[in-house]
């Protein structure tokens, strides 16, 4: 399993308390390596804090997020089992960026707007970090 977090929550138990750790609502994506012959991608588990976007990025060993070829809405909160649909044929082998965006700046809400490089719906950063996986296609 690979997963992003952004913050440890054993760092926030021991600076805020158990407590805060039970809200702790820092974004992150967790995904496995899997097959996508079906023309969906899912990750197993996506955190945010506000209502966005699951974007399914191209990717390879740089690390670099490439074009877009698939995109679901997320909700505030964790949400299990996220599932977007592919628009471009990925092969086996390919590597995949799981990645977490808002769903401000755009100019209507629930549809999704971002280009590669675009403010619109644009990813989430914590601290100057993107909230992403990445996955290889099987």
């Amino acid at each position: 399993m690979k997963t992003r977090y952004l913050a440890s929550a054993a760092a926030a138990s021991l600076l805020l308390g158990s407590a805060a750790v039970a809200q702790d609502m820092t974004p992150s994506v967790t995904a496995m390596d899997q097959d996508v012959s079906n023309g969906v991608v899912s990750a197993e588990s996506i955190t945010a804090e506000e209502n966005g976007w699951l974007v399914v990025h191209r990717t390879d060993a740089d690390m670099a997020p490439g074009p877009v070829v698939g995109h679901a809405p997320i909700r505030a909160g964790t949400t299990s089992d996220v599932a977007a649909i592919l628009t471009e044929e990925v092969a086996s082998g390919d590597m995949l960026m799981l990645m977490v965006h808002s769903e401000a700046g755009g100019m209507q809400t629930g549809i999704f707007e971002y280009t590669l490089g675009a403010t619109e719906d644009g990813p989430i950063r914590v601290n100057e970090d993107l909230v992403m996986s990445v996955i290889t296609a099987e």
